[in-house]
């Protein structure tokens, strides 16, 4: 019996070092083709960023001066007052060395900001909405977090608590509770982002689903 158990024992040792040196080779590739990427950008000329899609907020139409004496209403508040000047674009999902190919290696500084105000905003906005939520303000709850759908924003408790807020807060009847989720349904699709299928079965979980998804 020894013989047949130390031959299956080998076999698995081959079989694991072959395993091991093609999930290496992989590695390797992968390694080879980001440096080989990582080069080429750092050899491309700036060019012009007025193509990029800015963001802007719309201080008029969101429940701006209505904190009273909340302080994280008033927090905020006064975060997404420190970006009304400031460039704000979305890059969830894309690389610094995908900028630089695309825009050049001179723009990655300001790329790099305007990414960074974008991740101050969305969470801002979650800070905010959540906030006008709890206190049982929900149409200017609801402003906010559509707002923040509006940039595309990945952060998965904006849109659960949207979908909370069109069943159960609005007033919405059936027809239009139906409507409010199917539009958020291209939005969560089209997400660059580790939470996209999370957010996705939330939408699931109600019955939305794009016919794609029902065919898969």
């Amino acid at each position: 019996m020894k013989f047949p158990i130390l031959a299956s024992f080998i076999l698995l040792c081959i079989f694991s070092a072959i395993g091991m040196r093609r999930t290496s080779r992989k590695f390797e590739e992968k390694e080879q083709n980001f440096w080989e990427r990582e080069r080429e950008s750092n050899n491309v000329r700036k060019k012009s960023l007025d193509t990029l899609e800015y963001i802007h907020i719309p201080y008029d139409l969101l429940p701006f001066g209505t904190a009273e004496d909340n302080g994280i209403l008033l927090s905020a508040e006064e975060e997404l007052l420190a970006l009304k000047d400031e460039k704000i674009v979305n890059f969830t999902g894309i690389s610094n060395t995908d900028l630089k190919l695309e825009y050049g290696t001179a723009n990655i500084t300001a790329l790099t900001q305007f990414d960074q105000n974008y991740t101050a905003l969305v969470v801002s906005l979650q800070k905010w909405g959540e906030a006008l939520y709890n206190l049982g303000r929900f149409e200017d709850a609801c402003q906010v977090l559509e707002f923040a759908v509006k940039t595309r924003t990945d952060i998965s408790a904006t849109y659960r608590l949207l979908i909370d807020l069109y069943k159960t807060k609005l007033g919405f009847n059936e027809a239009t509770i139906k409507s409010k989720l199917e539009g958020l349904l291209p939005i969560a699709k089209n997400l660059n982002a580790l939470s996209r299928n999370q957010i996705l079965n939330m939408l699931a979980a109600e019955g939305i689903e794009s016919e794609d998804d029902i065919g898969a």
